[in-house]
């Protein structure tokens, strides 16, 4: 579900009006970033002259395609991401004459979280891969996953059906969990790459689609809430959200490490991106306050700021 953010008390829009300019920052993207972004748009309205951004909640990869789309009003001037920007994604923004300015704007934890109501899982990424995972490594081969409880993966684990709710392909926590689980553990468990498979991405990428590993939209929140009704259930998200909601939901311990603001922050939790905005340079100028808000937006991302106090892991 997309979620959308309007700060301001007078809005219109440039593709209904188009004799008029645009004086509104239109950012998409990242779920993961959007409410640090949704800190700064309401500090950046309040504490300088320009009009409130329009912020909009599409994943990383849906806003790097809106954002690739082209040069003008009716295109978003910022787009939010979880991940860096794909090689794929530059290249449409290229094509369509746009340069993508990148920020770095600090880390996140990716969490395997669940209700507090239950006992924390201590697991390995390669048990995770286990109950997530399309395909199994069994004898050498990838084949169709058969677990449905956590005890048929590992003996210590309890007798609880796997239940797990998973963010959409087009986000950047999915690409990130695919990448930093799934693959690490095929490459340095399995080995794959090192045997010459040049497919081991496509069958360590794919999430199970038998009721097992549920896919839910861009709103994390969501996640928090059916972790808190069900307290079998696992969710995949951000340490951000996390850490907003401790009092009902904790964060598994993976490979021995749990995640938290320290761990994440001196790379022994192992789960973990950076996270970024994408300016596009031909608006700067054209849409007021587009530079102004990059600057302010880093501004805020230190140790001491607001966005630290919301969950970012800073850069320093």
């Amino acid at each position: 579900m997309k979620s959308r953010i309007l700060i301001s008390a007078l809005v219109f829009s440039a593709m209904a009006l188009p004799s008029l300019a645009r004086d509104q920052i239109q950012i998409v993207g990242s779920s993961t970033v959007f409410p640090f972004s949704t800190i700064v748009a309401e500090r950046f309205a309040k504490n300088t002259s320009f009009n409130a951004p329009v912020i909009e909640s599409t994943g990383t990869g849906g806003g790097a395609k809106l954002f690739c789309s082209g040069i003008g009003l009716e295109h978003p001037d910022v787009t939010n991401a979880s991940r860096a920007m794909k090689s794929s994604e530059k290249e449409i923004c290229t094509a369509n004459g746009i340069t993508p300015q990148e920020f770095l704007i600090g880390y996140d934890g990716i969490t395997f979280s669940n209700s507090r109501t239950v006992e924390q899982f201590s697991l390995t990424k390669e048990q995770i891969f286990k109950a997530v995972s399309a395909k199994i490594m069994s004898n050498g081969k990838m084949v169709e996953n058969g677990y449905k409880f956590w005890s048929n993966i590992d003996e210590s684990l309890p007798k609880v059906k796997i239940d797990v709710l998973a963010p959409p392909p087009s986000s950047g926590t999915r690409d990130a969990f695919v990448e930093l689980v799934m693959h690490d553990v095929c490459k340095k468990i399995y080995k794959m790459e090192k045997k010459g498979d040049s497919g081991y991405k496509a069958q360590c990428s794919a999430l199970r689609e038998d009721g097992h590993v549920v896919e839910v939209g861009e709103n994390d929140n969501l996640i928090i809430e059916k972790l808190a009704d069900n307290s079998d259930r696992f969710g995949i998200f951000g340490f951000s959200f996390l850490d907003q909601n401790t009092d009902r939901v904790q964060g598994s311990v993976i490979n021995g490490v749990a995640p938290s603001f320290d761990t994440i922050a001196d790379g022994s939790y192992k789960v973990s991106r950076p996270l970024f905005f994408y300016v596009k340079k031909e608006h700067i100028g054209v849409v007021p306050g587009v530079q102004e808000f990059a600057d302010y937006f880093m501004s805020l991302a230190d140790a001491d700021g607001p966005l630290a106090e919301a969950g970012l892991i800073p850069l320093n």
